[in-house]
């Protein structure tokens, strides 16, 4: 008689085991299904870091934009580098500039950016490197970030 009851007691403890790491189980599952589900927070496309192309998208287009007046040379959006070839102003031929664009950082800021311009004049038949005015450089960099940030604006409100 003392066989068949401990026998008893040791499946009724086993199933009361299995059915509390059953529950344990649904709790698990239950507490991590609450932790996701539909209240995700949807992703920012218009963060101040979209790096599909490998660099700051925003800074890229508005480079790209910026620079469009003189034909491109190089684009390398990889490396976040833009080069144009040279270009005379209609109404200056005796002036040539060439601009080099470089993105250094994924994220939208100022210091990510860095542009440096060359500029030749016509003497003698031929060009000669003439000096570029820091304020020149400095122009295009501030029209680049404004167009940037004007872009992720309106990335935004859309």
């Amino acid at each position: 008689m003392m066989q068949k009851e401990f026998t008893a007691v040791t499946r009724a403890q086993t199933t009361l085991s299995r059915s509390f790491r059953v529950l344990l189980a649904g709790l698990g599952a239950a507490s991590l299904a609450a932790c996701g589900g539909s209240d995700r927070p949807k992703a920012d496309m218009a963060a101040s870091q979209v790096n599909t192309i490998g660099v700051n998208s925003y800074l890229w287009r508005a480079s790209l934009e910026t620079v469009s007046f003189a034909p491109l040379l190089q684009a390398d959006s990889a490396g976040g580098v833009i080069v144009t070839d040279w270009y005379a102003n209609p109404s200056n031929p005796n002036e040539r500039v060439k601009v080099t664009v470089t993105i250094l950082d994924q994220d939208l800021r100022a210091d990510a950016l860095r542009v440096a311009a060359s500029r030749q004049v016509a003497q003698g038949g031929g060009w000669v490197d003439a000096p570029v005015q820091a304020a020149t450089v400095q122009k295009l960099e501030d029209i680049i970030l404004t167009k940037a940030r004007d872009l992720r604006r309106k990335a935004v409100a859309s």
